[in-house]
């Protein structure tokens, strides 16, 4: 954690790239001629990759995917424009989110834990895009223009910091700014949570969601914080207050009723989550006994209970559970999944590629069921099938550091060395080690000399990197 406070504090405070006629967007607003869209994303991705690189993140394919999802329904009904998300999805019990400028979406997996309901968490989603879509942070600057460029990219560092989990690194980077500017955009920010609640309101509403959502978890959170000496880093980048809860609970009543608050799904989802910060197998599945134990029907604690079964090897019961769950929803993915890794810890690979040929079939290019179909065929030593899956992941993901590294690594196996090379450069370049992934393509290279056409395309893939370097590096100067 020392290493990521060092590089947000030095990205913060040395960035000072300045900004040509060239990058002018063609919005109308001023704020476009303090900050590009262009900067906004490349700022957005340099701090993107620093935390990639300096924190846990949480690798689950399906809860990465129904947060995308998510993000992308809501997107749909909102006012952001430029709809190219990156994710990430850190491995904090912390309740946070944020959203950074290029489209970069953070949460923690905190939130699955807060938000009791799904209209909740799309409730905190969609005042972060409500940021995206105001550039709040391009804004922030136009309202102090003495601040510059670098003060501003100091308290951005400080609330991305923050929300990574550093907590005193974030303060410290945000003390590091100007005091004076400082207080004006705080003063600033009350005007910009006031405008990303109502248009977050909106795009709740607009994307099927009860608006009142918003009010019932901004109210829930300040009762059972208020007397807490260390809120979470939500609130203090948020800060909710009786007048804001009452503001956005009149709001959200002049709205029409009916609107969506929960699904099975998200509860799904919130089993997942919690079994993520568990501290045994055995203790969480004590706790979603406890659970069915008051409420029978209750099928996400059944399924938390049958994921923590597997998880400690008790393979008869995790069954009984997980049959009674896909006797009432047969087509439900979630379970389906949940059934083959029961069927993989107990080496049924006959029964996991039957349910997964019929899920292929229904969901050919799930996330999930694909990169279950990966992890059968490694398990069988189909490394090639593997490494065709893989190739088909990666065109769909890649921007997911994730699968670039499995992608090395099956390549690797299969002895295709110049491509072990070529995936590692781009997992390196995701968590932005440069310097790794340039050195990765002079391997590459070297090994592709008597192959023209693929050595000019490695050549001209490390120029790219080398410019994006180069960016990030002027940034810094």
């Amino acid at each position: 954690m020392h290493h990521l406070r060092h590089s947000l504090l030095t990205l913060a405070c040395l960035m000072t790239a300045p900004v040509g006629a060239s990058d002018l967007p063609s919005f109308g607003d001023s704020s476009s001629g303090i900050v590009s869209l262009r900067q906004e994303r490349e700022l957005g991705h340099a701090y993107l990759s620093i935390i990639r690189g300096q924190t846990e993140q949480i690798p689950d394919p399906l809860l990465k995917d129904y947060l995308e999802s998510n993000v992308y329904r809501l997107a749909e009904s909102s006012e952001v424009q430029d709809r190219r998300f990156n994710f990430i999805l850190l491995k904090s019990n912390q309740l946070n989110a944020f959203a950074a400028p290029g489209g970069i979406i953070g949460v923690n997996g905190g939130l699955f834990l807060y938000a009791q309901t799904e209209g909740e968490f799309s409730s905190v989603l969609a005042h972060e895009l409500a940021h995206l879509s105001q550039r709040h942070f391009a804004r922030g600057i136009e309202a102090q223009q003495q601040m510059q460029l670098p003060a501003m990219a100091g308290i951005l560092a400080g609330i991305v910091a923050m929300a990574a989990g550093a907590g005193n690194a974030g303060m410290a980077a945000i003390a590091s700014t100007q005091a004076a500017a400082m207080q004006e955009s705080q003063r600033f920010s009350r005007q910009n949570e006031q405008e990303a609640d109502r248009i977050g309101m909106q795009t709740l509403e607009n994307s099927g969601y009860d608006p009142r959502s918003m009010p019932d978890m901004f109210g829930r959170l300040l009762s059972q914080y208020r007397y807490n000496s260390r809120p979470p880093e939500f609130l203090l980048s948020h800060p909710v207050t009786e007048s804001r809860i009452a503001d956005t609970r009149n709001r959200a009543e002049q709205y029409p009723a009916g609107g969506v608050k929960d699904t099975t799904r998200y509860q799904l989802m919130r089993a997942r989550t919690q079994l993520v910060f568990e501290e045994t197998p055995g203790l969480a599945a004590k706790r979603f006994q406890a659970m069915l134990n008051d409420n029978p029907k209750f099928d996400p604690a059944r399924y938390g209970l049958a994921i923590a079964q597997i998880q400690a090897e008790q393979i008869k019961p995790a069954g009984e559970n997980l049959k009674q769950l896909l006797a009432k929803a047969p087509n439900e993915i979630v379970y389906n999944l949940a059934q083959i890794e029961l069927d993989m810890s107990a080496k049924r690979y006959g029964d996991v590629r039957s349910r997964l040929d019929t899920l292929l079939k229904t969901f050919p290019d799930n996330y999930p069921v694909l990169q279950a179909q990966v992890n059968l065929q490694v398990k069988q030593g189909q490394k090639v099938q593997a490494e065709e899956t893989l190739d088909q992941l990666v065109k769909m993901r890649p921007y997911d550091p994730e699968i670039w590294y499995q992608v090395a690594e099956i390549r690797g196996q299969n002895g295709n060395i110049i491509g072990l090379h070529q995936a590692r450069a781009e997992y390196f370049a995701l968590v932005g080690d440069y310097r790794q992934a340039i050195e990765q393509l002079n391997y590459a290279k070297r090994r592709a000399a008597s192959n023209f056409p693929l050595a000019a395309r490695i050549d001209a893939r490390q120029k790219q990197l080398i410019e994006e370097q180069e960016i990030l590096q002027s940034m810094m100067r």
